[in-house]
């Protein structure tokens, strides 16, 4: 085996090149450990460093939490560049309905917007330049109005799809959960006891609603009364399944009926809305598959018909019409 590695460069390269790829990463773990433990280290000494008097409230898991560009904002708006929106109460929801409920997350967005608009014409058109070709003054204005507007754009475009794909899963997993949520409350759990269970229960097979169940059920255990925590419950989802829900459960609360039949009863609307979903794309089946069945068959169906035909008139018909 030895022999053969030794006699072969192509083997040996291999071989080599394998034990530096095993050496190097056992090296980048060790090394992100240690990192990562100089780290906790440091910040432990900050807190221990801090005397009682001076009001600390921070924790590691705040500190760990923020994010490079949370960071960067701060310091660009500590330099004295608001990175406000203009609509911020629009924007924040719409970043929540998209999953980012952080403070900061709309003076990210709007950082992430300004980044974009200038590294995204000054990347294509270095790269121009270093290729050895001398663009234009007019095509450096296309090009950078171009790149311009699409990086102003872009930002708002991903977080409304990753908004409607959350939107989308907590519609498929709303059901599920609000049966599991049914059953606990018949089985005498109350509706923050049931709530906190089911959120615990779906984490892995619904991690959107999970979220949304757990966050509930820490505001009413934070002594947030149910109206103001369902409500909270129906802004953060901005799906009309759950304002629905939070809804008839205030309703529910203010009247005194039972919870039990109220949850059953939209249990079972929730299951014929899934089922007239799924049928509605049944439907929509036979009208998907006819555009790449005319599409694509059909002109070679006329081929496969017609061919025939044409061979024939080139053996027969032309050269007779030729004199031939």
């Amino acid at each position: 085996m030895i022999d053969l590695i030794a006699s072969s460069p192509v083997i040996k390269t291999a071989v080599l090149f394998g034990i530096f790829a095993v050496i190097a990463f056992f090296a980048f773990v060790g090394l992100n450990l240690a990192l990562r433990r100089r780290d906790e280290r440091i910040a432990l000494e900050k807190l221990v460093a801090v005397r009682p008097d001076q009001g600390f409230s921070g924790s590691l898991r705040s500190d760990r939490n923020t994010s490079a560009w949370a960071r960067m904002a701060q310091r660009i708006e500590q330099a004295g560049l608001s990175l406000a929106d203009s609509k911020d109460d629009r924007l924040s929801a719409k970043l929540k309905e998209a999953g980012y409920s952080s403070a900061s997350a709309p003076r990210i967005f709007t950082l992430i917007r300004l980044t974009l608009v200038f590294a995204l014409p000054a990347i294509v058109l270095t790269v121009m330049f270093f290729t050895g070709e001398r663009p234009e003054l007019f095509t450096i204005y296309i090009v950078g109005s171009a790149l311009g507007l699409a990086g102003l754009f872009l930002p708002n475009l991903v977080v409304s799809a990753k908004a409607d794909r959350r939107k989308q899963a907590i519609v498929n997993g709303f059901p599920d959960c609000l049966d599991l949520m049914l059953v606990c409350v018949e089985a005498g759990l109350g509706i923050e006891a049931a709530m906190d269970r089911v959120g615990r229960e779906v984490v892995q097979a619904h991690p959107q609603v999970s979220e949304l169940l757990s966050a509930t059920g820490l505001q009413l255990r934070a002594g947030a009364s149910r109206e103001e925590a369902f409500r909270s419950l129906s802004e953060t989802a901005g799906v009309d399944e759950i304002r629905s829900f939070a809804t008839l459960l205030i309703q529910s609360d203010k009247l005194g009926t039972s919870l039990g039949s109220t949850l059953r009863v939209y249990a079972e609307e929730m299951r014929e809305r899934r089922r007239m979903r799924a049928e509605e794309k049944a439907h929509r089946l036979p009208v998907l598959i006819s555009i790449p069945l005319v599409v694509f068959m059909l002109p070679v169906m006329i081929g496969v018909l017609m061919l025939p035909a044409g061979i024939r008139v080139v053996r027969e018909l032309a050269p007779a019409l030729t004199g031939g």
